[in-house]
């Protein structure tokens, strides 16, 4: 990281920003003591649109439909009936 005074980077300015366009940043400096920092320009992300995969994907019309497995892990049941009727209890 290069360090000029102000005097410097008002004479070289064109110099100094290709250094920070290459990527080098520069500190500009007053009495000695650093004050800004000249670095690149970095354009924002763009925003994002949804859309992207339709048509290229699919959900199950049961995706959602309980799991009497996974249920009787929660509800600590011995089998898939007691865990739909705790399940059904616990609505």
């Amino acid at each position: 990281m290069k360090t000029v005074n102000i005097q410097e980077a008002k004479t070289h300015l064109s110099r100094l920003l290709e250094q920070a366009a290459a990527g080098n940043n520069v500190v500009i400096a007053k009495a000695g003591k650093p004050i800004a920092v000249l670095s690149a320009w970095k354009p924002e992300a763009q925003d994002r649109t949804g859309g992207g995969w339709e048509g290229q994907i699919w959900m199950s019309e049961d995706f959602d439909a309980p799991s009497p497995e996974i249920e009787s892990l929660f509800y600590e049941t011995e089998s898939p009936e007691e865990t739909l009727r705790a399940a059904e209890e616990a609505s």
